[in-house]
């Protein structure tokens, strides 16, 4: 199927290729640099990268920003939009701020309560969930239309993507909730960082019976832990994580000064074992403020290295 936007990641994607793409956090303030940096790092080893909403509820420069920096540097980046902050209108002029830009990727979501960031007095808006700020990218794409039916100038041309957790209680609804986002619209998935690989492979077969792996691209998602403590904090204390407990023994075996590199290997060899299963399309990689280890990650993978350009 030829790409429906200009999108780099789609491209990548629609030609049969694995994709891979990391993200950057923005920073507690109004130096780009900051941003420009990280980029810097991981250019040449990933297809796109994911610039976050305020993540953990924690007030940062916004994301529409950061991703016309990285714009300008000529990379392909991926907007995160979460509906916790803006009401429809204001995530439709952000939409069109971004399209001004070409910037042709985004990633619907939820957004992190507010009680876990900065400001747990703020307010939830919520006026539309993410599912629907999924229809509501492809409406304003496909039909040219504001949600309120007045016609768009120049509409968004944006890949759309969603997220997903295979690992969140209740398991049995997880396929069916993909299948709700796949309906609505979404074309790219990334999902939560995978450590328990059998149930992911669960979740994929799953998926596969449901055929959903030929109407939507799932991109994996992978974050090299960087110690035990960090592996015992992502098992206990991070809602929707699934770590097992030979993971975390297996960090914990190494001396402190080793544990870094394990969890390297570890993140290495999860990729190298899910690049052989059906469905996946490609690696979201993660790596919380170690953005410099993700060209090694990508290398040893056997990712590397990325088409500069694609024909479909």
């Amino acid at each position: 199927m030829s790409p429906k936007t200009p999108s780099h990641l789609e491209r990548i994607l629609r030609s049969g290729r694995q994709a891979v793409t990391s993200e950057c956090g923005p920073p507690r303030g109004s130096d780009a640099s900051h941003i420009v940096h990280k980029a810097e790092l991981i250019r040449r080893h990933v297809d796109a990268i994911n610039i976050t909403d305020n993540q953990t509820s924690v007030c940062r420069l916004c994301s529409l920003a950061a991703c016309i920096r990285l714009k300008l540097m000529g990379l392909d980046p991926v907007l995160q939009m979460v509906v916790r902050d803006r009401n429809r209108i204001a995530l439709q002029s952000d939409l069109l701020g971004a399209a001004s830009f070409d910037i042709h990727n985004v990633l619907c979501l939820s957004g992190d309560h507010q009680r876990f960031g900065d400001s747990a007095q703020g307010q939830n808006v919520f006026d539309i969930d993410s599912m629907q700020l999924v229809q509501t990218v492809r409406r304003m794409r496909d039909e040219g239309r504001f949600l309120g039916g007045d016609p768009i100038q120049r509409p968004p041309a944006m890949f759309v993507g969603a997220a997903a957790n295979p690992f969140a209680d209740p398991f049995e609804i997880r396929v069916p909730r993909l299948a709700k986002k796949v309906a609505a619209g979404a074309e790219f998935i990334q999902t939560q960082c995978i450590y328990n690989l059998e149930k992911f492979e669960a979740w994929m077969r799953m998926v596969r019976d449901r055929g959903l792996h030929e109407k939507v691209f799932i991109l994996a998602g992978v974050t090299p832990l960087k110690s035990a403590g960090m592996a015992r904090y992502m098992k206990t204390k991070v809602p929707g994580m699934d770590v097992p407990d030979d993971v975390v023994k297996r960090m914990a075996a190494q001396p402190k000064d080793r544990q870094a590199e394990e969890g390297i290997a570890i993140c290495v060899e999860t990729i190298q074992r899910l690049k052989e299963v059906p469905g996946v399309s490609g690696f979201h990689v993660m790596a919380i403020e170690w953005e410099e280890r993700v060209p090694e990650i990508v290398e040893r993978a056997g990712l590397f290295p990325r088409p500069a350009a694609v024909e479909i």
